[in-house]
């Protein structure tokens, strides 16, 4: 069950990966700047996932947002993730959670997706400035895709 609206964000330090090295990303460091998205997808590089953050970097990749940062967190290490970006063209910050402490905090381990191991499961938080949980969703299923509409009326509040 994910964490509920209300809530106070669990922090995290993670790991994402740039062309000059691996470089932290703290969720805190939005905090009193903007809002966050969080998008926890199962794994790079299968097809729902591409789908879901290429939609993403189409639609929060715009001027329309200045004030929120999209972060997409999965279970693949930094290194999987920038090849899979590279390859997609994904231009939203990606961050690893190999270890699934925040999958885990979140409330949204999905437990051995397709037989191959626990994931994150398919969910969709914004995170206010003050750092509380403004928007909570986990897809019925991994094949569904967030509700970017209704991410987008929350951020637009």
């Amino acid at each position: 069950m994910p964490i509920a609206v209300g809530t106070v964000a669990p922090d995290f330090l993670l790991k994402t990966k740039t062309p000059s090295g691996l470089k932290d990303i703290k969720l805190s460091f939005n905090f009193g700047k903007k809002q966050t998205v969080l998008l926890f997808f199962p794994l790079a590089f299968t097809s729902v996932c591409t789908q879901e953050l290429c939609d993403a970097t189409a639609q929060f990749g715009s001027d329309e947002y200045p004030d929120a940062e999209v972060i997409g967190i999965s279970v693949d290490s930094p290194f999987t993730q920038e090849a899979w970006a590279t390859a997609n063209k994904i231009r939203v910050t990606l961050v690893s959670d190999l270890n699934k402490d925040i999958t885990k905090a979140y409330g949204v381990l999905f437990p051995m997706l397709a037989g191959v191991g626990d994931t994150a499961a398919r969910a969709a938080f914004v995170i206010g400035k003050d750092g509380i949980v403004k928007y909570s969703e986990q897809t019925p299923t991994p094949k569904d895709l967030p509700n970017f509409a209704a991410i987008k009326a929350v951020l637009a509040k």
